[in-house]
């Protein structure tokens, strides 16, 4: 194997009214061995200056185009809240139009694509209760909510999030992802959890596993390290399991 090659490229996407700031530590806290890139949506980030993408379609096929899968470098998708919905577009994607798949795919703080629809309708609530409601959920600075100025700023962006995540309906009667997942949750996550990210066994040929946490909707954001653990893991197995099936 070429050693300048990396042993996995693992792209990281984001979730609702964020950036890659949150993960911006992880991939100093993943193998050396790894790429590991930080995704931003179109209005986001370092993408800030760019219209924003309000359609979960049409954000997974911006990001597939970053993403550019070759047949002859492995790689892996990891998302959360948000995130993780746009990761299972993009997957679906590549098996639609018969690109190279990722050897794993991570899911986190979204449930399973059956309970579409059931969510909390956040971006139609009057301002104080959203703001209410984001603060509990965790994952954006008190800054944002306490200065006028910046939630000015914000709230358009985090709303259209939001309306995407509301309305995201996926494609009925596909057939189970050919890729290994895993599933992530916080034990005390209201609107993901356990239970309902439990459900994604339903959309993989090869499932993973369901790994629950301790915390809220962001789990990792005080302490990464034993989710970083477990995508290792995780991601690890598949990419040997993924290598032993290209030598059998």
């Amino acid at each position: 194997m070429d050693s300048t090659r990396p042993a996995l490229r693992l792209f990281v996407l984001h979730h609702a009214g964020g950036s890659h700031l949150l993960y911006r530590h992880w991939p100093a806290m993943l193998p050396d061995s790894w790429d590991v890139r930080l995704l931003d949506a179109p209005g986001h980030g370092l993408l800030l200056d760019r219209p924003q993408i309000a359609d979960a379609g049409r954000l997974a096929d911006f990001l597939l185009r970053r993403i550019e899968p070759r047949p002859d470098r492995p790689y892996a998708l990891f998302g959360h809240s948000m995130g993780a919905l746009v990761a299972y577009e993009i997957t679906r994607r590549l098996v639609d139009r018969g690109l190279p798949l990722p050897v794993w795919v991570g899911v986190s703080a979204r449930p399973a694509p059956q309970l579409a629809g059931q969510g909390h309708g956040y971006h139609e609530l009057p301002d104080a209760e959203l703001r209410s409601r984001l603060r509990l959920l965790g994952g954006t600075p008190d800054e944002v909510f306490d200065d006028p100025d910046l939630w000015a700023v914000f709230d358009p962006m985090i709303r259209a999030d939001m309306r995407l995540v509301d309305t995201w309906r996926p494609a009925p009667d596909h057939a189970p992802l050919p890729v290994a997942l895993s599933a992530y949750a916080g034990v005390e996550d209201h609107s993901a959890s356990p239970r309902r990210m439990a459900g994604w066994e339903e959309h993989t040929d090869h499932f993973v596993g369901l790994r629950v946490f301790d915390g809220g909707h962001f789990y990792f954001q005080r302490d990464p390290a034993p989710l970083l653990r477990q995508i290792e893991r995780d991601a690890t197995t598949a990419l040997d399991a993924a290598g032993a099936t290209r030598t059998s």
